[in-house]
């Protein structure tokens, strides 16, 4: 996965990355060169006391360093600007993907699981592809040119190389292969304590109204301590890797010193040859702890690509049109025939043979009970979801012929937990025609009966709303998300149960100024309050995911029972005549 991954997403750096690998091959043997001119300064300049070799060779060395210097720091610099590339292009394409996701798709995976993904998981994989520009791709050249030039100074000596490095390998195989599922059981506990931390701090209200405290601090420390158990297990086989690999590289020294003495004192060797060799052999085996730390990371950043690519693998459910329709009469007319909606796996459908027909200058109400499948069924006019039979039509067209950004400006939706981002109260107004001016802004504040409280805020348009609306009351975040719909000006109207947190005379209020307003609309009002949608044109009941009845209230109160249990539960008979 890893490797597809980065095949799929490095095509555009091939450039860079040839430049990189060319200065790393210089920067390399430019390294593997020094060895051998400091050998000549002992054998030729030293013993022999040839003042001038080694004035000589000791230039040649310093402009090799400066040319090796060089060329690592500019190695260094493409590799770092090609990581990071790389890691926003993965964000960029994770974002996409989970963009065009249904709320089926997102529910699989769940909301911690995706930013995760999206933050830490492709951090590890962009560290990973750093950490290989600047230290693995220089490791293989440094190992086999370090081979080559501890043969060429003693063949001899370099059988100690045909044991030193399989043990090497071995010890670093072992522990590697142990690490893999460990990096996998860190990130999946990462999600757990993600979930948890966010349940909390949405949820910070329940738990303390609940007094909860002391059983979210133990539910948070259970997974937390899952989380660190996992963490130091695979920070043990980390940190016994390095003393593994020196241990292996100090014995490795003593054993060159000890048999390089011998052949010295045997005439079968040079002094500067065996110091020489040394330094190839510790090159080499800093090439292999070079390959040792990257192999530390393979195993996460492998766990870490798994979980990106499943992301980005996973196909939506909302399949845009291939010749979408982006042109319509936008009369506003909508139909629903047949619809059914089906989750998967699920026993039973959530919606069964719904039939519906609203049209511009009406108010199409929709009321049940809870879990009868309203807020479903709204869901599927502006796409959130697909219908699994039947179609969802607006003005004669299938809501899945249509271009997203058509039915996008034809449908305004406000759903039934309004949602505000960060900015201001004019940026959020803005959100649907970013090309509205203040006075629209402000007609659509007036109807949406939110004028009032916002010119009272002390800078008015531009006074900053939190993350989700959390500066302004439940009632204040509604009326804000209608005014946001009717800045968009769409020819329908969903609003889902959108005037639930408003008190009766508000209610009133904003229905009465949403009458004149959306006039020649068509209006869908999802409710649980019955004076809400009493005044509907049409009234449409629901009932385990089914119409069981169609009318204007004086009809269903005479002939429907599901209906008028509905309304006895709020109103007494005479308020409900």
């Amino acid at each position: 996965m890893l490797i597809r991954l980065l095949r799929a997403h490095l095509g555009p750096f091939t450039r860079p990355i040839t430049i990189l690998v060319v200065l790393q091959l210089v920067a390399t043997i430019a390294i593997l060169y020094l060895p051998t001119l400091n050998a000549g300064i002992i054998d030729h300049g030293v013993l022999t006391g040839d003042t001038d070799y080694i004035l000589r060779t000791g230039g040649i060395m310093l402009g090799v360093t400066i040319v090796q210097i060089l060329c690592a720091g500019a190695a260094v610099y493409f590799g770092a600007r090609t990581a990071m590339a790389l890691g926003r292009d993965i964000r960029a394409s994770v974002f996409d993907r989970v963009q065009s996701f249904s709320a089926r798709e997102v529910g699989r995976f769940g909301t911690p699981s995706l930013i995760t993904r999206a933050t830490n998981d492709v951090q590890q994989v962009q560290m990973l592809v750093l950490m290989s520009f600047t230290l693995m791709v220089s490791a293989p050249i440094m190992c086999l040119g370090g081979i080559a030039l501890a043969v060429r100074q003693d063949a001899g000596l370099s059988t100690l190389l045909v044991v030193i490095v399989p043990i090497l390998g071995v010890i670093i195989s072992l522990i590697v292969r142990r690490m893999r599922p460990l990096g996998r059981a860190m990130q999946e506990r990462l999600d757990t304590v993600s979930r948890i931390l966010r349940e909390q701090i949405n949820g910070l209200r329940v738990i303390r109204a609940f007094v909860r405290d002391d059983y979210e601090q133990r539910r948070f420390g259970v997974a937390n301590a899952e989380l660190t158990d996992v963490s130091l297990r695979f920070g043990r086989l980390m940190a016994l890797m390095f003393p593994l690999v020196l241990t292996v590289v100090n014995f490795s020294s003593v054993a060159v010193l000890w048999f390089g003495a011998h052949r010295i004192d045997a005439g079968q060797m040079q002094i500067g040859a065996l110091t020489a060799f040394l330094s190839y052999l510790m090159q080499i085996l800093m090439s292999v702890m070079m390959a040792t730390f990257m192999f530390m990371m393979i195993p996460r950043a492998e766990v870490c690509a798994e979980r990106i690519v499943e992301v980005l693998e996973t196909a939506s459910t909302l399949v845009p049109p291939t010749n979408p329709v982006r042109v319509l009469d936008r009369h506003g007319e909508l139909e629903l025939r047949d619809v059914g909606f089906h989750y998967p796996g699920a026993e039973a459908p959530v919606l069964r043979g719904i039939s519906v027909r609203a049209r511009p200058g009406q108010t199409t109400a929709i009321i049940g009970g809870t879990g009868s499948g309203k807020t479903t069924l709204l869901g599927l006019i502006p796409r959130l979801s697909d219908a699994t039979e039947g179609t969802v039509g607006v003005d004669g067209v299938d809501v899945r012929r249509l271009d997203p950004a058509l039915l996008a400006a034809t449908v305004g939706l406000v759903p039934q937990k309004p949602y505000l981002f960060s900015g201001t109260i004019a940026t959020n107004l803005r959100y649907g025609n970013p090309e509205a001016t203040d006075a629209e802004l402000w007609h659509a504040l007036e109807i949406a009966q939110a004028k009032e409280f916002v010119e009272a805020m002390p800078d008015g348009l531009d006074t900053a709303i939190a993350q989700g609306g959390t500066n302004v009351s439940g009632g204040q975040r509604q009326r804000l998300a209608i005014a946001r719909v009717l800045v968009r000006r769409p020819e329908i109207y969903l609003f889902d149960d959108s005037f639930s947190a408003l008190d009766y005379a508000t209610d009133a209020h904003l229905r009465a100024a949403l009458a004149r307003e959306t006039a020649a609309a068509t209006i869908v009002i999802v409710a649980q309050r019955v004076a809400t949608i009493r005044e509907a044109d049409q009234i449409i009941v629901l009932d385990g995911g089914e119409v069981v009845g169609t009318g204007t209230h004086r009809q269903l109160m005479a002939g429907n029972t599901t209906y008028r249990e509905i309304v006895l539960s709020q109103l007494t008979e005479e308020e409900a005549a």
